[in-house]
């Protein structure tokens, strides 16, 4: 059992991190207030040191190290968020840092975690495999692992964020958390527990990677089924057995999000909050965009970090703009003929979608001699709009498909 994480131990955890971490702002949300009826406020960790909260339990892990151990140096292993904060914590300290990474990882948080100072290795496909690695190391070396999240001291400095919540957002009746190993999660509740008790505390995780409902129901941490999720921030295959001591001790409420909630999600925060969060930052937003009814009063998402590849980036909001409607992918078949494509281009800019790209299949086994399958993508102003344009298209005598 983890001895209980007391008021004392956050406060002390926050005078540490003094110069450190950020007291990172909240903002008012009011097109989500719209949804749920009631305030909501964003806690912006996005803008913390190195993009995410991970800076706040690795540096308060690394502090409390003895210097004969400070001196063998730290190992980490890391999906990105992590692996940043380490590297930060071990340049502050003046400790020697390595971290395992998995060979995918995003290439800017691996360049940001060099960039801090550390040494990357890129290993396996997944953080599982990161993290079996580091283990290695630590045993081949004597240098210290740094767990993401099974930690106490790693729990602690995580939990720091409630104290801000505490003050920032005095009347909050709901903190959305998103989800991985349990850290992040189980400081916060811990912290609110003390201060807030009336405060409901929710994790969120990622339907597709999501470990811990079958592991509260089961009585322990058992693995997720599967691990395929554009949110690898909170792609974590089990529960950490500290984080899901305390979770399951104060009775935390889990929830699941599909990707197709978070891509809304982001893009909801980047289109009208203006902030750039990653996929695993916003599984808050989602949980509360998929059910607002299911929180009444002041609601805080947790933004955990905004640490996104440009490339998944591109891909998330056109996954995003598909799933909120506002992107139509469609084939219509055409006669080969003449002005027939102009034709049908024509009456797509007649219904007001932009076309973004067109594409031909002549040859197909299902196809007649005299058709031409044209695929087209639109961008559209929202779910109607592609319901009309596709109604117009069919009106006109057009054969369509939705893809």
């Amino acid at each position: 059992m983890t001895a209980p994480l007391t008021l004392a131990d956050f406060r002390a955890a926050a005078e540490l991190l003094t110069g450190i971490a950020d007291r990172t702002p909240v903002e008012r949300s009011r097109a989500l207030g719209q949804l749920t009826g009631g305030d909501v406020w964003l806690k912006c960790e996005n803008l913390q040191r190195t993009g995410s909260f991970k800076i706040r339990g690795a540096y308060v892990r690394m502090s409390r190290l003895s210097p004969e151990e400070k001196a063998r140096g730290v190992v980490a292993a890391s999906a990105g968020n992590h692996a940043q904060g380490v590297a930060l914590a071990a340049r502050e300290l003046g400790i020697s840092a390595v971290v395992y990474m998995p060979a995918d990882a995003a290439l800017p948080k691996v360049a940001a975690t060099r960039g801090y100072g550390a040494e990357v290795r890129l290993v396996g496909a997944s953080l599982d495999e990161a993290l079996l690695a580091a283990r290695a190391e630590c045993t081949r070396t004597g240098a210290v692992l740094i767990h993401p999240f099974d930690h106490r001291d790693i729990v602690i400095g995580q939990g720091t964020l409630g104290l801000e919540l505490a003050e920032q957002v005095p009347d909050m009746a709901t903190v959305l958390v998103p989800l991985g190993g349990g850290g992040f999660a189980a400081g916060i509740a811990s912290a609110l527990h003390e201060l807030r008790p009336d405060v409901r505390v929710v994790g969120v995780q990622a339907a597709s990677a999501a470990a811990y409902p079958a592991s509260l129901a089961a009585g322990h941490p058992v693995a997720a089924a599967s691990m395929h999720t554009m949110a690898d921030g909170i792609a974590v295959g089990t529960p950490g057995d500290v984080p899901f001591e305390i979770l399951g001790r104060l009775d935390i409420e889990v929830r699941t999000v599909t990707e197709e909630d978070l891509s809304r999600a982001l893009l909801f925060v980047a289109e009208r909050a203006k902030l750039l969060v990653e996929p695993s930052g916003v599984a808050g937003v989602a949980a509360l965009m998929a059910d607002p009814e299911a929180f009444p009063g002041t609601v805080v998402p947790v933004l955990s970090g905004g640490n996104i590849d440009p490339i998944l980036l591109l891909r998330v909001v056109r996954h995003g703009l598909t799933s909120a409607g506002r992107y139509l992918q469609l084939r219509v078949l055409i006669e080969d003929r003449p002005g027939a494509l102009a034709a049908l281009l024509a009456h797509l800019a007649s219904s007001g979608g932009n076309v973004m790209h067109v594409g031909h299949v002549r040859t197909a086994v299902d196809l007649g001699i005299g058709d031409v399958e044209i695929a087209v993508q639109l961008e559209t102003k929202g779910p109607e709009h592609c319901e009309q344009v596709v109604a117009d298209l069919r009106t006109a005598g057009y054969r369509v498909t939705l893809n």
